[in-house]
């Protein structure tokens, strides 16, 4: 039989534990845009507690697990600000210190709902800054390539309207530089991203920007691109070699569609004096297919 010392011993232990238990019930207190969000555990209530709050880290507070929610205000559903520039004036200074690091964290995050947040901040960072970005976008640039081409499909498709944002946002001279280290990538999924924005980006220096820019050198970046593994990549290449051969006989006054006319001999010219032997094989069987098409539709 238990002694009265046991029995004293047990109660004491027993009140412990449920002190114990009960300290484990807190309060749960987040702060966010000013306003306080306080979840207070039920007793009687089994369920988990559920808040809703600008972040998306779940929260864990004495066991219990608060569900979350993201709320992003697009950029056209916000108020028009009264000095735009003054306002800009302010802000660019904390692009790179603040702002730049905070967005490139948050697509770092693994949580899907965060990195589309994420996103989208991007895309309205380039449409406020444009040319202004330039000198910050490398952080945000090869984590926009990542996420547009292996992410769950909702952030992919997200990431792909941000980077066309960036290509019409930003001016092709002050962008190109930026994208063709990635050409180059060791992950061909952020090859043939680069290549698509690379593509997508030079039909906006015009006619007479592109032959300041070099209609050479931009030839030696798309013909690189023709043998990539992803056919992405090559596709994005063959739509920048048609640019370029439309862009190269116009300015010399040649014809696109009569392939008899002994000019058209000058882009096969131009582009064997420009690429190596196989790479000028390349380009030209890819302007010529085209070529012929074009005269076959006609």
């Amino acid at each position: 039989m238990m002694s009265g010392n046991a029995l004293r011993d047990l109660n004491t232990l027993s009140m412990s534990e449920r002190k114990t238990d009960g300290l484990s019930k807190v309060k749960f207190i987040k702060t966010c845009n000013g306003n306080t969000i306080k979840n207070v555990d039920e007793p009687e209530k089994k369920s988990p507690a559920s808040v809703c709050i600008n972040t998306s880290e779940g929260v864990h507070a004495g066991g219990e697990v608060a569900n979350t929610e993201v709320e992003y205000i697009e950029s056209e559903n916000l108020s028009d600000l009264e000095d735009v520039d003054a306002c800009i004036e302010k802000l660019l200074p904390g692009l790179e210190g603040d702002l730049i690091p905070l967005v490139v964290k948050s697509l770092k995050n693994p949580r899907s709902a965060v990195c589309k947040t994420a996103i989208m901040t991007s895309a309205d960072i380039f449409r406020a800054y444009a040319d202004e970005l330039v000198e910050f976008l490398g952080p945000l640039l090869v984590q926009l390539l990542l996420k547009s081409s292996q992410d769950k499909r909702f952030v992919c498709e997200a990431a792909e309207r941000a980077l066309e944002t960036l290509t019409t946002s930003v001016f092709p001279v002050s962008l190109l530089p930026k994208l063709q280290p990635y050409l180059k990538n060791r992950n061909p999924r952020i090859r043939a991203k680069a290549s698509t924005c690379f593509s997508r980006s030079v039909p906006g220096l015009g006619v007479e920007g592109i032959q300041e820019y070099g209609i050479d050198k931009l030839m030696q970046v798309a013909a690189s691109q023709l043998s990539d593994q992803l056919p992405e990549s090559r596709e994005a290449a063959r739509t920048l070699l048609l640019e370029l051969e439309t862009v190269y006989e116009k300015s010399n006054g040649l014809s696109t569609t009569v392939s008899e006319q002994p000019e058209i001999s000058s882009w096969e010219n131009f582009c064997q004096s420009k690429l190596s032997p196989l790479s000028a094989q390349a380009v030209l069987w890819v302007t010529n297919v085209a070529r012929e098409g074009l005269i076959i539709s006609s």
